[in-house]
């Protein structure tokens, strides 16, 4: 499919209240087939996320960083608590069972974050786009790759009650992720 018909599709099941502030954009050098090109998302004519040069969003570069950022808060249940518990047999103190059942959870999180950051490039856009178009919107919602979280956030379907839901769930997400549910968040 041609980028000027995904685009088109892509565009159309954006919620009314974003269409024409959110744009999908992708450029190409036919003449250099050694240059890659670009393709971005821009909000108010503002380029969010980059798919080369992401400068609005902060990007991690390692494991370590993630661990040590305080803007990211992961939620720790009872169940986690207990099955440090039972991993230690008991001899740990109350107080660091939070902090171990936190650091192992907040392992597993860096790992799955880098892991989707890696994966964007204007190709992987593409393909991405083509996936969000023959999938189900539960399906792209639930899924942890970057993209399809975004293309989802700003679709039509998903409805007023279903992003104010999501708010935990955001939490968990990219920054970028968790950007595009405040936009959407705004517009309801």
């Amino acid at each position: 499919m041609s980028w000027s018909k995904m685009k088109q599709q892509l565009e159309s099941f954006l919620c009314p209240a974003l269409y024409g502030r959110v744009e999908y954009l992708a450029t190409s050098y036919r003449y250099l087939p050694d240059k890659a090109g670009h393709c971005y998302i821009a909000v108010d004519k503002k380029k969010v996320l980059n798919m080369s040069d992401i400068t609005l969003i902060r990007w991690y570069q390692t494991e370590l960083e993630i661990k040590n950022d305080s803007d990211i808060h992961i939620p720790i249940n009872n169940e986690e608590i207990e099955a440090v518990r039972k991993d230690t047999k008991g001899t740990v103190p109350e107080d660091r069972l939070k902090i171990i059942a936190r650091n192992r959870k907040i392992s597993e999180y860096a790992k799955e974050l880098l892991s989707a950051q890696l994966s964007l490039s204007k190709s992987n856009f593409i393909v991405v786009a083509t996936k969000f178009l023959s999938t189900s919107i539960e399906e792209s919602l639930e899924s942890n790759d970057i993209l399809l979280n975004i293309l989802a956030l700003v679709d039509r379907r998903v409805g007023k009650k279903r992003i104010l839901n999501m708010t935990e769930k955001m939490k968990l997400k990219h920054p970028i992720v968790q950007y595009f549910h405040e936009l959407r968040l705004t517009t309801l």
